[in-house]
């Protein structure tokens, strides 16, 4: 009984932080673990719980999707589905005890990258309007894939790679990036719970009672996030990696 209360609570803080500003994954991963989850099967499971959440805001942008310079929305939805598709296989190839050494690094990158989400789109921004031109569309396919591998492998701090990534290809409607960033989201991530659940890698009753968290979570955050400042949120999620990270070690 303990173990479903450390899960559900999990499941709908992780709801309430994707949908405000990210870091869930912070969140699923240690506490399925803490529950006696194989680490690789609590990768799955957490992105299986996850997964209504993406699909919620794709679907929310769906009227201000546009592809990037360099791709077009075939090409977009063939990579995601393609690198969703590798990185969750690579997983399960992936040893549980292999996968306890690299998730404290993985967890240590993700935070790092959404400390620096802003600097790191500003980056994007300024190297795309610095002259550097629209880049090939080898290039751009080349950078969506390895976001999307990354994404089926691991999701921490996906949404901020992919926002960079698309600043750097060339995007500037940020309502346009959103979209595009939560249709790839959408895709790799089911992709990858379906070669997950294949693969019998995904513990269905926890992954289900942390879905329903994770949704009423999402809902409920949306709503009050409004009155927290975003400053605020953003140091609690990266002191949250920073902790879980240093468990993981």
């Amino acid at each position: 009984m303990a173990d479903i209360a450390i899960l559900l609570a999990a499941a709908f803080v992780a709801g309430a932080l994707n949908a405000v500003a990210g870091g869930g994954s912070f969140l699923t991963l240690p506490a399925l673990v803490f529950t006696g989850v194989p680490p690789v099967v609590a990768n799955a499971t957490g992105t299986v719980a996850l997964l209504p959440g993406y699909a919620a805001g794709a679907w929310g942008f769906k009227d201000d999707m546009a592809s990037p310079p360099g791709l077009s929305m075939k090409s977009v939805v063939v990579l995601a589905l393609a690198g969703g598709a590798l990185g969750a296989a690579l997983l399960l190839f992936t040893p549980d005890a292999t996968f306890r050494k690299i998730v404290p690094w993985l967890l240590l990158a993700a935070t790092a990258m959404f400390a620096f989400g802003p600097q790191l789109r500003a980056w994007a921004s300024r190297r795309n309007g610095g002259g550097a031109g629209t880049p090939s569309a080898m290039k751009a396919g080349l950078g969506m894939l390895a976001v999307s591998i990354y994404g089926g492998y691991f999701n921490g701090g996906l949404g901020i790679l992919l926002l960079a990534l698309l600043g750097l290809l060339g995007q500037t409607n940020l309502h346009a990036m959103n979209g595009t960033k939560n249709l790839v989201s959408a895709l790799l991530t089911a992709i990858a719970v379906a070669i997950y659940a294949a693969g019998g890698v995904v513990q269905w009753k926890q992954a289900l009672i942390m879905m329903v968290a994770a949704t009423l979570g999402g809902y409920l955050g949306a709503r009050v996030a409004r009155k927290i400042p975003p400053s605020w949120l953003r140091g609690g999620i990266v002191a949250t990696g920073l902790v879980m990270a240093a468990l993981f070690f």
